[in-house]
């Protein structure tokens, strides 16, 4: 602030010149502060999957990213008895959701499985790998007491894809 404009002025107004500037400022500075901080609202929520007689959704499209509900193995209100048979049908009933969105398991980010018996970490882990390609996503693994019925695991995914916001604004 030491151009020819402000050369004559006393060393105590030059706060002053600046505060006005930034007075003329403000608005335009309020006025992008609340754009960007209104730009997640944006965004809208998309529910996918077969949520017919369920209080919760299989899946949730917001932006770029789909939130897949915690699955389970069941297929037609039964769970396979083997253990293998139980992970594959509940990778399958993910990639149902995964399908729908238009996405696939190369665009998981982070998955979660619950375990009702961490004994069977190895079994699900020889099915698992074969759902994931390589780089595969993060994960938590664990054990806990007891899932609804007989079912011994259950996987929720978060997936991310350029796709996903573009094939929102195609339905719209």
């Amino acid at each position: 602030m030491t151009g020819t404009k402000f050369q004559n002025l006393p060393p105590l107004a030059l706060p002053l010149v600046y505060d006005s500037f930034m007075f003329r400022l403000f608005p335009s500075v309020i006025a992008i502060t609340l754009l960007i901080g209104a730009l997640p609202a944006l965004a809208q929520k998309t529910a996918i999957g077969n949520n017919a007689n369920r209080p919760f959704s299989q899946g949730i499209i917001y932006g770029d990213t789909l939130y897949v509900a915690g699955m389970t193995g069941g297929k037609d209100g039964k769970i396979p008895e083997k253990f293998e048979d139980e992970v594959k049908q509940t990778l399958e009933n993910i990639n149902v959701v995964l399908k729908d969105a238009g996405i696939s398991f190369a665009d998981a980010v982070s998955v979660q499985v619950y375990l009702t018996d961490m004994e069977l970490f190895g079994r699900m882990n020889a099915v698992y790998t074969t759902y994931f390609p390589e780089p595969r996503p993060t994960r938590t693994t664990v054990g806990i007491a007891k899932l609804v019925g007989t079912a011994k695991i259950e996987i929720t995914v978060t997936a991310r894809s350029a796709a996903l916001g573009k094939a929102k604004k195609k339905k719209k």
